[in-house]
């Protein structure tokens, strides 16, 4: 529960010639994390082998199998790990050949007809606009003593440009669309300068006129359009042999990338192993529950001929152990926002209970009210019964424990939709009362989760063997007793401030004063430690050490005052989400009595109490998701949690054995 999955160091030592079988039998299984292992004295004589042109030829494979899903527009492979015989990357080679052969007979045929569809579609385009005139393509341009100019202007010139052009240009105005007249305009050879240059300062656009063709413009465009009636015919076949061939092609493509992609996997963690002329030494990590199944698994599948150990960690530093975390399911949720800020290290504590309580009370604390609850618990409820998909339940639970917490905060406040009632404490608003003591509650909420996170340091300090840091560092023993010394004076101050009370001078005048000292002893401890441990002059001099000790010192008081303030962000979120509602209430009562009241007036405050409620959900939700976060990460991690671990990733291979 606090601590993450319990790992054992596993070895396998096998021949050569299992070495493959024993790596699909892991990949099967997927509960080793596989690392790499240097040739030496404890491992194996002769380096891990390089795998760098058997990776490319994979990743070539690989790119030509997806290129071929795209030419086919194959939207999806289908699942074809039951249906995976091994394959090396020779087989996968010379059975993909004739599936590319086999569709670029289709994709060419289909390629062909498409760009005479292209032509013809282009040429319709382009000289429809001209059908009306009695005039071929082939003459276009042939005469030696006119100039023709065929294309398009804005219509906003075209009257200008019409009254602008002298008695020897002869100008056809056409059909109109989108915002352009198409125009043919005919002069002399000798006035075409003219002409081109009005055209230019017209806005003109020349059209591309195709390759000529025999006979008038009607003649050329009823040829193109029973050539365009034919391609369509023609094209219907090309669509059904695609057709035909994705469902021809989906299964194999599928089961060949598959292939490529195992081997790819095989050859890149057969880079991890070191050997000798005849056995290889397999090497990861696996959790302490996977060993026996392990071990068995791999004895049948090689007849025994293997050596499996798994050894304690003892004497691996954390930073090499890989971090699985495994939790029942209304803790899943809460591990990935831990996951969000980084994994624990090995030997730390695994905060996600501690996160999950201490998240649920602060969104509570700042979205209390029942009827908002209850819509997030409904919104969750419904996720978990309609998905199937892991990342979709796990907010589905988030969203249900939240708006559970919602519901129970809003029964202290007596908050329904807004509606205040039968509160058992108090409304963050509530008139004739002082926000102080909803602030200072607050602030007590901050106490304790700051407390929490300092004794979890602790904690983590001394299991990791840091007894200095334990006890010297600001967030350590002597880090708490000055922070709960301040805490005491300030309790004296706040509720007893009445009588003589000698304990307190012990702690202003002896407790915290240590206190103190004792942060700044940290830094040059640490500085002789160093140097009695390395024989050789640590960085920094003893003046830097003592400057640096001082600086910390100020920086945990001054962290330890910024922390505790932060949570009055609970109070004030409250008191906003409060403070909307209220305001709904009063704009749904004032517009219904400038409607006038009845039923037309009731309806529109009706309209306005669930639009303010909604606003209220979604958006307040998600800023008090944001800020219960935030505290989460800033307040709370930043005292104990390094989130320097690395995640277990377990070598896994499609197979039908696994699962």
């Amino acid at each position: 529960m606090f601590s993450a999955v319990l790992m054992k160091r596993l070895s396998v030592v096998v021949l050569e010639r299992d070495e493959r079988t024993v790596l699909r039998g892991l990949g099967a299984l997927g509960a080793v994390h596989l690392v790499r292992s240097e040739a030496g004295p404890e491992t194996a004589p002769q380096a891990p082998p390089d795998r760098t042109e058997d990776l490319r030829r994979a990743d070539a494979l690989l790119g030509r199998v997806d290129k071929l899903v795209r030419d086919v527009e194959l939207a999806d492979l289908p699942d074809v790990a039951a249906d995976l015989p091994p394959m090396g990357l020779e087989e996968v080679e010379k059975a993909l050949a004739p599936l590319e052969n086999q569709a670029a007979q289709v994709l060419q045929s289909r390629a062909a007809a498409l760009q005479r569809w292209a032509r013809v579609t282009t040429l319709l385009d382009q000289v429809g606009a001209y059908e009306g005139l009695d005039l071929s393509l082939e003459q276009v341009g042939r005469f030696s003593f006119l100039h023709f100019a065929m294309g398009s202007l804005p219509e906003k010139n075209f009257e200008a440009f019409e009254a602008k052009v002298g008695p020897n240009v002869v100008l056809v105005a056409l059909g109109e669309e989108g915002g352009r007249r198409r125009v043919v305009a005919v002069t002399s050879r000798k006035g075409r300068f003219a002409l081109e240059t009005g055209l230019d300062e017209a806005g003109f656009r020349r059209e591309v006129i195709p390759e000529p063709a025999a006979g008038t413009m009607k003649q050329v465009l009823a040829e193109a359009r029973r050539e365009k009636e034919q391609l369509g015919e023609e094209l219907a076949r090309p669509r059904e042999a695609l057709e035909a061939l994705r469902h021809e092609l989906a299964a194999p493509l599928a089961r060949l990338r598959a292939a490529a992609e195992v081997e790819r996997r095989i050859l890149e963690a057969e880079q991890n192993f070191p050997h000798t002329d005849a056995t290889v030494l397999i090497a990861g990590w696996i959790p302490k529950a996977d060993v026996p199944n392990v071990r068995r698994r791999l004895q049948d599948l090689v007849g025994g001929r293997c050596v499996v150990e798994a050894e304690d960690p003892d004497d691996v530093p954390e930073d090499q152990i890989p971090v699985l975390l495994r939790h029942p399911r209304l803790l899943r949720p809460f591990e990935m926002l831990v996951a969000g800020y980084g994994l624990p290290g090995y030997r730390e504590l695994e905060p996600t209970l501690f996160v999950a309580i201490t998240f649920l009370a602060m969104f509570g604390i700042m979205f209390g009210d029942v009827g908002h609850g209850g819509v997030l618990a409904v919104a969750g409820i419904g996720m978990l019964l309609m998905s199937r998909q892991e990342k979709v339940r796990d907010v589905g639970v988030l969203l249900t424990l939240g708006g559970a917490s919602s519901i129970l905060f809003g029964v202290i406040y007596g908050s329904y939709f807004g509606y205040q009632q039968w509160a058992l404490w108090r409304d963050p608003l509530e008139k004739g009362k002082s926000p102080i003591e909803f602030m200072l509650a607050a602030v007590v909420v901050g106490v304790i989760v700051i407390s929490l996170g300092l004794i979890l340091n602790i904690i983590n300090r001394f299991r990791r063997g840091d007894i200095v840091g334990g006890f010297l560092d600001k967030f350590g023993v002597v880090g708490a007793i000055f922070y709960w010394g301040v805490l005491a004076l300030g309790l004296k101050y706040l509720a007893f401030r009445q009588g003589e009370h000698p304990w307190m001078d012990v702690v202003l005048f002896v407790v915290l004063p240590l206190a103190v000292v004792g942060l700044m002893l940290k830094s040059p401890i640490q500085h002789v430690l160093e140097r009695r441990s390395t024989r050789a002059e640590p960085q920094g001099s003893w003046g830097e050490t003592l400057i640096e000790s001082v600086i910390e010192a100020y920086e945990a008081v001054l962290n330890y005052m910024t922390n505790t303030i932060s949570f009055l962000r609970l109070a004030a979120y409250a008191m906003i989400h409060a403070a909307v509602l209220m305001a709904t209430f009063i704009l749904a009562a004032e517009l219904k009595k400038a409607a006038g009241g009845g039923i037309p007036g009731s309806a529109l405050g009706l309209v306005i109490l669930v639009l303010g409620n909604a606003v209220a959900i979604v958006l307040e939700g998600i800023i008090v998701s944001v800020q219960a976060l935030r505290l989460q990460y800033y307040e709370f991690f930043g005292k104990f949690f390094t989130g320097s671990g690395h995640p277990f990733q377990p070598f896994c291979l499609p197979s039908k054995d696994k699962g």
